[in-house]
C-alpha cells in the first residue's frame, strides 16, 4: 500500500503546484517605476496645466497643455499646446494654437492620434463661448476638418456640434471617431474620421442622452440613468467601447452600436467622486488590463478588463515624482509604459516605467 500513499501525494502535490502556478497567473499584476528625469522641455519652456496625453503608433508621446494657465511673470516661456517626445523623452516637435481657418479650443482638453497619425484635438471651455468642435490635425499641425464650431451647440440631439469634448478614439477598423462629449453634453457621439459625418449617438445604459437629468437618487444601485462628465473613452481591438463616466466614478462597456454590455463602479467609496477620469489599455494582445485615472483621490487603479475588478492601485497626493495632482487622463505604449498628464496644480506630464509582474 506504500506505492499507493506515495502515488497519491505526488499526485496531490502535482494538482497543488498547478494550482499555486494558476492563481499565481491569476493574481499577478504590473508593477511600474516613476521615471523622474523625463521628459526634456526644450527652449526653457515651461507647461501650465496638462491636460491630456496620448501615444502614436510609434511610441512617440503626444502632450496637450494649456499655455494660457502658465503663471504671468512666465507666459514669455509658455510652451506651444502640442507636444511630442520619443519614449526615451526627447523632443520631437511642438506646434498649435489659434490660426487661419479653424477654432482653437479656449481651454485644451483631451488629444488623440489615429492609426493613421492624424491629431485630434478637443476642448471644454464654457464662456464666453463653449468648445463645440473637434479639430483633426496632420502630424505636422496642418488643419484636415474641423467638426461643429464654437458657441453652436444645441444640445445631446445636435448632430452637427459637439459640446466641450473631453476625449475621442478613432478606432480603425470602421474608421469611426467615438468622442466623449462631454462636458456640456451626456453622450458618446461616433463620426465618420474621414468625412465627420454623424453616424449614432448615446447616453450611459444605452438611454437616450438628455440635457437637464437629474443626478440623484436615480437608477438605484446602479446609478444614475444618465452620465455625469464623460471624460474618457477607449476602444478595446476586441470592438469593445469603455467610457470613463467620471462624477459617476464608474466605468461603462458597450458595443460598437451602442448596445450597452456592463458597468462597473472604480473607488466609489473612496473620498472624491472623481475616480474615472481616464482610461489606458495594456498592449498585451489580450488588452488584459485597464489602468485607470483617479483625478480625486490620486491613484491608478489596475483593472482586469474582463472582469472589471480592480486588482491594485498605487500613487498618492503630492508635487514629488510619482505622486500626483488633479491626474486627469492617461496613456500607455507598446512596451507597457504609462504616461500621466496633470491638470490643475499639478502641470505637468510622468512616465511610469514597466517594470514586470508581481
Amino acid at each position: 500500500m506504500t506505492w499507493k500513499r506515495d502515488f497519491f501525494v505526488m499526485a496531490l502535490l502535482v494538482v497543488i503546484a498547478v494550482g499555486s502556478s494558476v492563481l499565481a497567473q491569476e493574481t499577478e499584476v504590473p508593477t511600474f517605476t516613476v521615471d523622474a528625469a523625463w521628459p526634456t522641455l526644450p527652449n526653457n519652456w515651461v507647461l501650465g496645466q496638462v491636460s491630456s496625453v496620448t501615444v502614436d503608433n510609434r511610441d512617440d508621446v503626444w502632450v496637450l497643455h494649456r499655455p494660457r494657465t502658465v503663471p504671468e511673470e512666465q507666459q514669455n516661456r509658455a510652451a506651444p499646446p502640442v507636444l511630442v517626445f520619443d519614449d526615451a523623452g526627447n523632443f520631437v516637435r511642438a506646434w498649435g494654437g489659434p490660426g487661419d481657418g479653424y477654432e482653437w479650443p479656449a481651454n485644451e482638453h483631451g488629444i488623440h492620434v489615429d492609426s493613421e497619425g492624424h491629431v485630434w484635438v478637443g476642448g471644454n471651455s464654457g464662456q464666453p463661448e463653449s468648445d463645440d468642435m473637434l479639430l483633426k490635425f496632420t502630424t505636422e499641425g496642418d488643419l484636415v476638418m474641423q467638426v461643429g464650431r464654437r458657441g453652436r451647440s444645441e444640445g445631446n440631439a445636435d448632430t452637427e456640434n459637439l459640446r466641450r469634448p473631453a476625449e475621442s478614439f478613432v478606432y480603425q477598423d470602421t474608421n469611426e471617431i467615438y468622442v466623449a462629449d462631454g462636458y456640456g453634453n451626456r453622450r458618446v457621439i461616433v463620426l465618420d474620421a474621414t468625412t465627420g459625418t454623424f453616424k449614432r449617438t448615446w447616453g450611459a445604459f444605452g438611454n437616450e442622452p438628455l440635457d437637464s437629468p437629474s443626478e440623484v437618487g436615480e437608477g438605484g444601485s446602479e446609478g444614475p440613468s444618465q452620465f455625469g462628465t464623460v471624460h474618457g473613452i477607449e476602444v478595446s481591438d476586441d470592438g469593445l467601447v469603455y467610457v470613463a463616466d467620471r462624477n459617476n466614478s464608474r466605468i461603462q462597456v458597450f458595443a460598437l452600436d451602442g448596445t450597452y454590455r456592463t458597468q462597473a463602479f472604480i473607488n466609489q467609496h473612496e473620498g472624491s467622486a472623481l475616480t474615472t477620469a481616464g482610461l489606458a489599455f495594456s498592449p498585451d494582445p489580450q488588452q488584459r488590463f485597464i489602468y485607470v485615472a483617479d483625478q480625486g483621490n490620486s491613484h491608478i487603479h489596475i483593472v482586469d478588463r474582463e472582469t472589471l475588478e480592480v486588482l491594485d492601485s498605487f500613487g498618492s497626493e503630492g508635487e514629488r515624482p510619482g505622486e500626483f495632482q488633479a491626474l486627469h487622463h492617461i496613456a500607455s505604449d507598446s512596451n507597457g509604459n504609462l504616461y500621466t498628464a496633470e491638470a490643475q496644480r499639478g502641470q505637468r506630464v510622468q512616465k511610469f516605467a514597466f517594470v514586470g509582474p508581481r
